[in-house]
């Protein structure tokens, strides 16, 4: 059986809501495809993307969120130059900024498997890997979604990776934040993922030094074509 290609682009430092027009764009143009051949038209092949990118500061708010777990004012967040975003994906709030890597994978599931809850617990085992190369120990915490440091030890249980996620016709957007040199005050303001009995984590902060994102998106890439066994092909793009 040919593995499936995953293109993979780094859109760089990029504002959230024009990462997600662009992640909507490569949604609508798969989920044209699938409704083009259920009709029995000629489509071609629905094409699956991972985009890696850093975004300027900004809380974001799942349509499951709850907007009491974000504690400060919009003329606060003006003040800080934060911004905040309401979103299709699922999960509560998060803080998205400088030195986390987030990553967006376009992926129609018919391509691999269709089943959600999989799809999640395969991210989280990519971030498990990544993180294990540094000799840090990813794990799940029941329940929660993302990947947890100590999740079972409630004195010092930290997240390190938030994720959430949208699905339509089982093509995927959105996905999942890895903090690697992340300023964590900004979880200050918010009680993230609607979480109140646990901290985060960034590997900065675990190993003691800043860590080099290129090295961690390679680390990632490598590890999600082992898990999804898939063939990651690079590529430039333009948003």
């Amino acid at each position: 059986m040919n593995k499936k290609i995953i293109y993979t682009r780094d859109l760089g430092s990029i504002d959230y809501q024009q990462a997600w027009d662009y992640q909507e764009q490569l949604l609508q143009q798969n989920v044209s495809i699938k409704q083009a051949a259920a009709k029995g038209e000629a489509a071609g092949q629905t094409t699956n993307y991972l985009l890696f990118c850093e975004h300027p500061p900004v809380y974001t708010l799942g349509k499951s969120g709850h907007m009491e777990n974000l504690l400060i004012s919009n003329e606060q967040m003006e003040e800080r130059g934060i911004s905040f975003v309401p979103t299709n994906r699922g999960g509560d709030i998060t803080y998205h900024g400088p030195g986390q890597v987030v990553g967006y994978p376009i992926l129609d599931l018919e391509n691999f498997f269709t089943d959600i809850g999989k799809y999640l617990r395969f991210m989280e085992e990519v971030i498990i890997r990544t993180l294990a190369e540094y000799g840090v120990k990813g794990d799940r915490s029941a329940g929660e979604t993302g990947v947890w440091l100590d999740p079972h030890d409630p004195a010092r249980a930290r997240k390190i990776c938030a994720m959430g996620v949208r699905c339509s016709r089982w093509v995927t957007m959105h996905g999942f934040a890895l903090n690697v040199n992340t300023d964590l005050n900004y979880f200050s303001n918010i009680v993230p993922c609607g979480i109140v009995d646990k901290k985060v984590a960034s590997l900065h902060e675990e190993l003691g030094r800043e860590v080099s994102l290129a090295e961690v998106k390679e680390k990632i890439g490598r590890h999600f074509a082992e898990v999804f066994g898939a063939e990651m092909v690079a590529g430039s793009v333009t948003v």
